[in-house]
């Protein structure tokens, strides 16, 4: 049987009639860069968020970006964050002519441990980044304590998580800012990039916003030097239809998490094979990431693609260890680099059925078993 990684049709073609019918509004309203669409789509995926101010941008990376150019970090600045994410989290950190500084993640929740982060802290150090890892949310109390007790801003990368919780809080509403990507294989995905910057004080919003149309509002009149960063509204309209949704495939995916834990159990392959861990708070499993030790991750992810099902492995170099970043990072970085070499993502978002997910695990029993799929 074969069991894409990502079957976006499963989520499209239930609501092809609604998306075809937003985009047709788009065209027939003739305004393309920000504009209504767009100001409609903040509104409401900031009700949905719980915070004060959303601002649509033109990708997660950018949101990243525009996030860090608000608070002014730049060159001498250090930035304290993850190296076990997306190559973005470091990246416009870097672009800033800022330091990324890389500490180590908890073994259990690979989220940023935060006595990691406490050591870690100088007075160059301007801002702290946790990254909610494949939809589950870091430890947020910790890290704000640590955050005003040290008086440092926190910009949470809630690119994997949206409608993941905290101690019943949104991510994207506990830190300083919010920062979330709608590339389209994201639990709210668009029709191509798209992204988000969310915060409650409204001085950092209205930069955001101007930052993001070359530092001004008014056309043609520039208070600082920002950039090319706006939300097109043929990707609001899409997500305006699929926002609706979102509790539901959300819950979908828990679902299917939850099933794979039965369906591991029953199979008596939880010793072999760890599985995620759902937290305090709520996972949104962006992705549902395995844990696969002795050496065994590579042999099983050959089976699986042999065998027709999609998986992926996230991620297999950490920042640190990057030639861009390397030189500039001394020592290991052990609970980093240990999930780099064992981690493996399985299918997880909804149009994943019970029998696509009985495939997953026989074949991967199958492999650690030592005998043919």
């Amino acid at each position: 049987m074969s069991v894409p990684f990502v079957d976006l049709s499963a989520i499209h073609d239930p609501i092809r009639a609604e998306l075809l019918a937003a985009v047709e509004g788009v065209i027939t309203a003739d305004r393309y860069i920000l504009g209504p669409e767009v100001e409609a789509f903040e509104r409401e995926v900031a009700a949905y968020l719980g915070v004060e101010h959303a601002v649509g941008v033109s990708s997660g990376t950018d949101a990243l970006l525009l996030a860090l150019m608000a608070l002014d970090v730049g060159p001498g600045d250090e930035v304290i964050t993850s190296p076990y994410t997306f190559f973005a989290t470091g990246g416009a950190v870097a672009r800033l002519g800022a330091r990324p500084v890389f500490v180590d993640v908890e073994p259990e929740s690979l989220n940023l441990c935060p006595a990691q982060v406490e050591a870690a802290i100088t007075s160059k150090t301007r801002a702290i980044i946790p990254v909610h890892i494949f939809g589950r949310s870091a430890d947020m109390t910790a890290l704000c304590h640590l955050a005003c007790a040290n008086d440092l801003p926190i910009i949470e990368d809630a690119a994997q998580a949206i409608g993941a919780t905290w101690d019943g809080s949104r991510v994207g509403s506990i830190g300083r800012l919010g920062c979330f990507s709608f590339f389209p294989a994201k639990n709210l995905g668009g029709f191509g990039d798209g992204g988000l910057v969310t915060t409650r004080d409204e001085e950092l919003a209205d930069r955001v916003r101007r930052l993001r149309k070359h530092g001004g509002h008014a056309q043609y009149h520039h208070q600082e030097v920002g950039g090319n960063f706006r939300l097109d509204a043929l990707q609001a309209a899409v997500l305006r239809v699929k926002l609706p949704h979102l509790e539901a495939w959300t819950e979908a995916r828990i679902a299917n998490a939850q099933g794979y834990a039965a369906r591991f159990e029953a199979a008596g392959l939880t010793d072999r094979v760890k599985l995620p861990v759902q937290g305090p708070g709520r996972h949104v499993y962006n992705q549902y990431v395995v844990r696969v030790g002795g050496g065994a991750r590579d042999a099983v992810r050959e089976a699986l693609r042999a065998a027709g099902v999609g998986c992926a492995v996230y991620y297999p170099v950490p920042l640190h260890q990057q030639p861009c970043f390397r030189d500039d990072h001394e020592g290991a970085l052990v609970a980093s680099e240990a999930a780099a070499q064992d981690s493996l993502a399985l299918p997880i978002a909804p149009g994943l059925t019970p029998a696509m997910q009985d495939e997953v695990v026989a074949v991967i029993r199958s492999a650690l078993s030592g005998s043919a799929a």
